[in-house]
């Protein structure tokens, strides 16, 4: 009998954003989700000392790491994934719609080194696939709506669901990004909650909801059913795209939207360093008539 994954949780609360170690318990392999790269904005600096903790803790453990696992390109923060990729060999995987959120972005930012064939990825999954972690199969689910290219990975009894899903007294993701989608959010999380009522869902993001006063990032299918703000038991499509679509409509852009999208594209590498040995982050800025 297969024994369920091992997973321990890092929370970046500058980002709010939760990372992962999966672990095979019978073969000591083991991949990151979502890794944090740390980046302050004020002064441009980066570092991976977020990232660094995750690999003490790997090799504490005696662990193996083959893959990183990318739900999306995120848009919150930097991912770390080229550290784990340099430093251990893993490699790192997000799925084959990539090519449309890189050809988006790619004309947002006028970059001509962005590939838009994904090739900046070790990886390219699609709906449906396996792959292999140690003994354990990872379950690729195509999760659209957040972005293009959101998806799951299932892993025993777990499903790491990205920015799909927030905690229960949260709700859903954001839909208003280029290529986002309230229909097809609805239709992916109810692919999601189709599971077995005892799946564990971990996922890339808590924010505190009004009376609560802990973080929080793991749930299950039958607590998101009973108590999603958004989208349990009953609510229609027609519904929740009505919500979705008017609560989207009065968000800020996340703080580090702009670095990210820039550098998640390229799958956490950095921009290519300039004559003088520097790497810089681009800003589009927009004229207003009257500026």
């Amino acid at each position: 009998m297969i024994q369920p994954p091992k997973i321990q949780a890092y929370f970046h609360e500058p980002t709010n954003t939760v990372s992962y170690l999966v672990s095979d318990p019978s073969t000591w392999a083991a991949a990151v989700v979502d890794p944090v790269l740390d980046y302050d904005a004020a002064s441009g600096e980066v570092s991976t000392e977020s990232a660094r903790r995750i690999l003490a803790d790997i090799k504490d453990a005696g662990l193996t790491l083959e893959w990183v696992l990318e739900t999306h390109a995120h848009a919150d923060h930097l991912s770390a994934a080229p550290f784990f990729r340099r430093e251990t060999g893993a490699r790192v995987v997000i799925g084959r719609h990539i090519t449309d959120v890189q050809e988006i972005f790619s004309k947002t930012f006028n970059l001509d080194d962005i590939s838009c064939t994904g090739k900046e990825f070790d990886k390219l999954v699609d709906d449906g696939e396996t792959f292999m972690l140690g003994n354990m199969k990872v379950g690729v689910l195509h999760t659209p709506g957040h972005t293009p290219a959101c998806v799951s990975y299932r892993i025993g009894d777990a499903v790491f669901v990205g920015d799909t899903l927030f905690m229960p007294d949260f709700g859903t993701a954001r839909t208003d990004f280029p290529g986002g989608d309230a229909r097809r959010l609805y239709r992916s999380i109810r692919r999601l909650l189709a599971l077995p009522p005892t799946t564990r869902l971990f996922l890339c993001h808590d924010y505190k909801a009004p009376g609560r006063d802990h973080y929080a990032w793991e749930t299950t299918v039958a607590d998101q059913l009973a108590n999603n703000i958004h989208i349990h038991e009953g609510v229609t499509e027609e519904e929740f795209t009505t919500m979705r679509e008017a609560r989207d409509a009065t968000l800020a852009p996340p703080e580090l939207l702009l670095p990210s999208v820039q550098v998640n594209i390229r799958a956490g590498h950095l921009p290519p360093a300039e004559s003088n040995g520097v790497a810089y982050l681009k800003i589009p800025l927009t004229v207003k008539k009257d500026a």
